[in-house]
């Protein structure tokens, strides 16, 4: 099996999500949190309250684990088109594979990517939306001190499926959205590309970017169940599953709370995807 797929995963996923972040950040907290009037209130409120360093909670944990995970994604989905094609990367190019391959592909990677990343996406997420400023002597400390000290405390106090609320519904988000998310990309890098060349610079680019735009169109309603999930239980808990929380969400705040963090969601996709694909496709050329 292959390896530099993996590798060029985790490289462009570290690089797409110190990008990411602070968009990732505001989002979590519109979906789970209710004090804020909007995107622009959000971000207000987040400076004022922890500074600038308040959008950047829960990353260095996401650097060394969800970064792999990224490369989990990549690495399946590269693998199981040269199962499927029987084409390696640089062979795609001058035999397409057709848009079933790919996105079935895709969801085999997907499915892997939410396996691995229950955990750690849990333990981000929870740290995220801790509102608390920097420490300051005699100031109360925050819940959870690190994300070591976070999994150790959800371990402790949840049991090990607590280390995997909301792991149904992240698995649902990202199966069908990631298989979605290949296809795009591929439609847009033929469509802008002469048959059997790499495409270029800006064709990634614009490629990668509407390929995280359409892929998040179509997961942010299960992004807002699978962050809620991940959230019950805290203080206490809300919801008896996944469907409860999808009836008590509609019932509760109508059907726009499904939609919530969309626009910050694309805003934040395409220069994620657009910068992790351009350097996927980079490190593969170089190393082949």
């Amino acid at each position: 099996m292959p390896v530099e797929e993996f590798v060029a995963g985790w490289i462009s996923g570290a690089l797409g999500l110190v990008l990411g972040h602070p968009f990732d950040t505001v989002k979590v907290r519109l979906q789970t949190q209710t004090t804020y009037q909007g995107i622009t209130d959000c971000m207000v409120k987040i400076y004022r309250h922890e500074s600038i360093l308040g959008f950047f909670k829960g990353m260095s944990f996401p650097i060394a684990s969800i970064a792999v995970v990224n490369s989990v994604l990549f690495g399946v989905y590269s693998n199981s088109l040269l199962a499927l094609t029987a084409t390696s990367h640089r062979e795609r190019r001058a035999q397409p594979p057709s848009y079933t391959h790919v996105f079935i592909a895709g969801c085999a990677g997907g499915f892997m990517q939410a396996y691995c990343l229950a955990p750690f996406d849990l333990i981000k997420v929870r740290l995220q939306n801790q509102t608390e400023p920097r420490a300051k002597p005699g100031s109360p400390p925050p819940r959870y001190r690190g994300p070591v000290h976070c999994a150790t405390s959800i371990f402790q106090k949840e049991g090990p499926r607590g280390l995997f609320r909301g792991a149904w519904a992240l698995t649902l988000r990202d199966t069908p959205t990631l298989g979605i998310y290949f296809v795009t990309y591929e439609a847009l890098c033929r469509q802008g590309t002469p048959e059997g060349q790499n495409p270029s610079s800006s064709t990634v680019l614009v490629a990668g970017g509407f390929a995280g735009i359409t892929s998040w169109i179509t997961a942010t309603p299960l992004d807002v169940i699978k962050s809620r999930m991940q959230m019950d239980g805290l203080t206490r808990k809300a919801y008896q599953g996944l469907l409860d929380c999808v009836v008590s969400s509609m019932r509760q705040e109508g059907p726009g709370v499904f939609f919530r963090g969309l626009t910050i969601n694309s805003a934040r996709a395409f220069p994620v995807n657009a910068v992790t694909f351009l350097s996927y496709e980079y490190l593969l050329r170089w190393w082949g």
